[in-house]
């Protein structure tokens, strides 16, 4: 599943992770840190919707 920041745009896709923030493949969405930020502009969590 792929989740998308309602602020810039930037997707995160749970098959890929995110390598450049130390995120394995596979890492689903709930389970990423709660103090998880978009990398680009800084938005939380909640500011993410499935794309």
């Amino acid at each position: 599943m792929k989740y998308v920041c309602n602020l810039c745009g930037w997707e995160y896709d749970e098959e890929v992770g995110a390598p450049e923030m130390d995120i394995a493949p596979g890492t689903a969405f709930a389970d990423l840190p709660e103090d998880f930020a978009c990398p680009l502009c800084g938005a939380g969590k909640d500011e993410f919707s499935e794309a």
